[in-house]
């Protein structure tokens, strides 16, 4: 389960099939400075931008000094902590609440608020670990926390020789822990003078390193305040590039190769790429809102996307997802006119995709895509954690029983909806909102049920029962 990182297997491959070039993906892989070497050494072009790139943007505490150097604005933060009191300290100069970050990675890992001393005291080692185990680098540094923020970020593109251009803002506000869920362009209720000058920054500070290829300045935006602040720079392509591609028209992918190959001339001349329209992308993860949000795995028995959608997937009916890799299983994706045209667009591509055979995020996307907040465009990173959301799902306990094909021991049966199907192991399985029944042969007692938010649980023999009860189980 680590073979994606295994970089001595990968150009052994590459070798072996006559490549040319290696394009990362957005892995692990894609923002390692010694791959980047190792490719090189190896004669294949890297796809992306150089190593000296990537370590100058990679560790945050750098990169926040590159911003400072550049006029980029920058949140109140500290250097490299070199252990809890001198955290302390800083936190206290800087004005709680204040978040602790690892200087490596992403993907929300290595971060933890802290509304207190307490909080950091209690917070300290433990981020601290996870930035070593996860990333192999042990640097951690303290940044302001600002309350109501929203995530937005600038999508790059450059020559290698110092020209940039960028293509437009993104909003990546629908975060849960940290993690985005769903991201649009172009962002809304958020000023033009604003949108400009992220540009304007992302482009002062890309030129200043001569940044190549695909990358993305990420910032706060304060929406008390109508300030923003410079987060970090991903050297790589994002996961939801693809928005920017619907509303530019243009194939940052190909864009990346054709760089690497020293195709010249294909970069418009402006620093500024126009937009038409909106797009909306969520992320399908597979993981159970049930049971908040863990990852889950087993076999895909059905996959259905809605074919006038665009959507960046790699399952069928039949795949196995495993436990060990990361649980993105798709990315869905609609343009439209205007941003009420897209948020209705993005709810239909949700309601007519189909998912079976494990847990996933699926109908909690729906709900967040017609929650009030997201409709009106108000989404902050903190959002996701107050939106009000009860899993409609059954977890099997224990097997039951079916008559449709075989009776049980004790003298009850079930009276089904007419649209119940038999499940693995004879387990029998209702629509949600459909209702059934439990008669006894015996006496005639029964008992109502229906698969609603909430399931309720009957014994025989439990209260109101039938006199004859023998007490076997009713199924469950």
């Amino acid at each position: 389960h680590e073979s994606y990182l295994k970089v001595d297997k990968i150009l052994e491959v590459a070798a072996r099939s006559g490549a040319q070039a290696i394009h990362p993906g957005y892995g692990l892989l894609s923002e390692n400075a010694d791959f980047v070497d190792a490719c090189e050494a190896a004669g294949m072009a890297f796809i992306g931008p150089s190593g000296t790139q990537m370590l100058a943007f990679g560790l945050k505490h750098e990169a926040r000094r590159l911003a400072q150097e550049n006029n980029v604005p920058l949140l109140p933060g500290s250097e490299l902590l070199p252990n809890l009191a001198a955290a302390k300290i800083e936190a206290v100069e800087i004005g709680y609440p204040v978040m602790l970050k690892s200087t490596a990675g992403g993907g929300g890992i290595g971060m933890q608020i802290c509304a207190s001393e307490a909080e950091l005291d209690e917070a300290f080692d433990r981020v601290e670990r996870l930035s070593q185990s996860h990333f192999g680098q042990g640097g951690i540094f303290l940044e302001k926390f600002v309350v109501h923020a929203r995530h937005l970020e600038v999508q790059i593109f450059g020559d290698g020789q110092g020209h940039i251009v960028s293509l437009g803002v993104r909003d990546c506000s629908t975060q849960r822990r940290n993690q985005k869920v769903i991201e649009e362009t172009p962002p809304v209720n958020v000023p033009d003078a604003v949108i400009e000058g992220l540009q304007e920054a992302a482009i002062r500070l890309a030129s200043a390193v001569k940044y190549r290829s695909a990358g993305t300045v990420e910032y706060i935006y304060d929406n008390d305040s109508g300030e923003y602040y410079f987060l970090e720079v991903n050297t790589r392509l994002q996961v939801e590039h693809g928005v920017t591609e619907m509303v530019t028209g243009v194939d940052l992918v190909a864009w990346m190769v054709q760089l690497a190959a020293g195709v010249p001339g294909f970069l418009p001349e402006s620093n500024f790429m126009p937009q038409e329209g909106h797009a909306i992308q969520t992320r399908i993860y597979a993981e159970n809102p049930y049971k908040d949000f863990q990852p889950s795995s087993g076999l895909l028995t059905q996959v259905l996307f809605p074919e006038w959608a665009r959507c960046d997937h790699w399952i069928s009916a039949g795949t196995e997802v495993s436990p060990y890799y990361d649980p993105l299983l798709a990315k869905l994706q609609v343009h439209a006119a205007d941003r009420p045209a897209a948020v209705a667009s993005i709810a239909k591509a949700l309601a007519e995709t189909r998912l079976d055979g494990i847990e996933t995020n699926l109908t909690y996307l729906r709900s967040v895509v017609a929650a009030e907040v997201f409709v009106a465009g108000h989404m902050v990173t903190k959002s996701l954690s107050q939106h009000a959301y009860a899993p409609r799902s059954l977890e099997i306990l224990r097997a039951g029983y079916d008559d449709h094909d075989s009776g049980f021991s004790g003298p009850c049966r079930l009276l089904g909806s007419g649209r119940s199907a038999l499940g693995p192991d004879g387990f029998v399985f209702f629509p949600l909102g459909e209702s059934f029944a439990w008669q006894c042969g015996s006496c005639g007692w029964h008992r109502d049920h229906c698969y609603g938010s909430a399931y309720s649980v009957s014994q025989h023999g439990d209260g109101g029962a039938c006199g004859c009860a023998d007490g076997s189980d009713f199924g469950r």
